[in-house]
């Protein structure tokens, strides 16, 4: 398997050297057009002086007889290195450029070129002109014209080795490879620092996740500032991810901590009742009343499992919105202060209910929020003392019913308001005062209004507490 290095040092290098490829021929195949273009134009010039200079000489008739011509032609051909032949109209070299007496061209056959040109005009074209030279050239053919009779006397063909581009080419050529060469070096050094920086930072951040996947819940990613905006971004996510999964962590070991804490007490409870009953250090005569004990105790295990079954669902189903329908908030508050009638006359506390007389229709579901409304009572009457006061209100407020259960009792501290909806939490922390209580009644309120998309807050300053929470208006 390959690593993001080796990848991405592999793509880039490729696609460098692939560009260098596609940019050489294109600059081979462009200097080849203009060098072959530049040729073309010099023959097609040279072989027009030749044909001038033919036609200026050709005063009898016969160019192979005249010296002056044959000077005049080897002096032209060597300023203009080029080669020249000169051929009568029946094809047949008559004049060679070159400076030997003994010229091999002379008397070779170019008939079906002198054909050509004398009925087309000038021929431009590339080969060894039907024999007449070894290796192929480029040549233009051109007619010659008589001054003196207008007609077509003759054909010029200008000349020059094929291999004469070719060696203009090959040194472009060569500085060409050595400038592509220190490129690619370059983009190839450049490239693995970019491609080792960047596969660090992934390795990195793989190492971190490891380390956090292996119980280091503190382990975080460096955010780099030279590093890429995706890279900072993928490590501010992960640190965030991280944060996130380690309060849960924090929060699932203080709720096993507090699970373990209250089911202990209990059952540490009824264990020792039961072993005092059987090995008789409870006398029969007090079995019963030890019984009762353990009775209660374990109703109070039941409440706490149910309770604990309730915040379950709630977090993991939420509140279906098939589960919503209108009701009258006031009559569910005023049906809850019904039950709780027996304990407010036996702490002698003095309820004040402010509820509409019409009543006030909200759309939730009734069944949960009688649940909320029902904790928040039975938080207030548990915490209110002896002749204290307990109230209830219901208003309408910015097209929501903002329910307010409150109590006059022990002021909740400032560093303690913000945890008490926290599951376990009691402001109590020796457990003695809130027997009753296991720190969960809140957490469920909590829970709930929060499934309805609603808000609950917590006031409590001068030995009063309020709890509010709002509902959405229905008519």
């Amino acid at each position: 398997m390959k690593t993001t290095f080796a990848r991405l040092f592999s793509f880039i290098a490729g696609l460098v050297l692939l560009c260098l490829l596609f940019l050489g021929a294109g600059f081979r195949g462009l200097m080849s057009h203009y060098l072959v273009g530049k040729t073309r134009e010099s023959l097609a010039t040279n072989a027009a002086s030749v044909a001038d200079l033919a036609s200026a000489y050709d005063t009898m008739g016969q160019l192979e007889d005249n010296w002056d011509f044959r000077m005049s032609l080897s002096f032209a051909s060597r300023v203009a290195e080029t080669d020249a032949v000169v051929c009568d109209t029946g094809g047949t070299v008559v004049v060679c450029s070159c400076e030997n007496l003994t010229c091999p061209h002379l008397g070779q056959q170019l008939a079906g070129l002198t054909a050509q040109v004398l009925e087309t005009g000038e021929t431009y074209s590339k080969g060894t002109l039907s024999g007449l030279y070894t290796e192929e050239r480029y040549y233009v053919a051109a007619p010659i014209t008589s001054h003196t009779t207008g007609e077509r006397i003759g054909v010029v063909v200008a000349s020059t080795p094929a291999t004469d581009t070719a060696q203009v080419i090959g040194p472009m050529l060569e500085i060409f490879l050595v400038a592509a060469c220190v490129v690619l070096l370059v983009a190839m050094a450049a490239t693995s620092i970019l491609a080792r920086h960047e596969a660090q930072q992934l390795k990195d951040l793989a190492d971190t996740a490891h380390r956090f996947g292996h119980g280091d819940l503190r382990a975080r990613a460096k955010v780099d500032p030279r590093a890429t905006v995706e890279m900072n971004e993928l490590a501010t996510e992960f640190n965030s991810m991280a944060i996130s999964l380690e309060q849960s962590e924090t929060r699932r070991r203080e709720f096993v901590a507090n699970v373990s804490h209250e089911l202990k007490t209990p059952m540490t409870t009824i264990a020792g009742f039961m072993d005092g009953m059987l090995d008789g250090t409870i006398p029969p005569e007090r079995h019963r009343q030890y019984m009762q004990i353990v009775s209660d105790e374990v109703r109070r295990l039941s409440r706490l499992v149910r309770s604990m079954l309730d915040v379950s669902r709630l977090q993991s189903q939420g509140i279906p919105e098939a589960k919503k329908r209108r009701f009258d908030i006031a009559e569910a508050v005023g049906r809850v202060l019904i039950t709780f009638e027996k304990k407010i006359n036996d702490k002698h506390i003095d309820v004040q209910a402010d509820l509409p007389d019409n009543g006030l229709t909200v759309w939730a579901d009734a069944d949960t929020i009688t649940q909320v409304i029902y904790n928040l009572t039975d938080n207030a009457v548990k915490f209110c003392p002896d002749g204290g006061k307990l109230w209830v209100s219901v208003k309408a407020e910015g097209g929501k019913a903002r329910t307010t259960v409150g109590n006059t009792g022990p002021t909740i501290s400032p560093e303690e308001l913000p945890l008490v909806f926290d599951r376990f939490h009691k402001t109590d922390k020796s457990r003695s005062v809130d027997r009753d209580g296991y720190g969960l009644g809140l957490y469920i309120v909590k829970t709930i209004i929060d499934g309805h998309g609603e808000d609950i807050f917590v006031t409590s300053r001068d030995g009063r507490t309020e709890f509010t929470f709002t509902l959405p208006l229905k008519k």
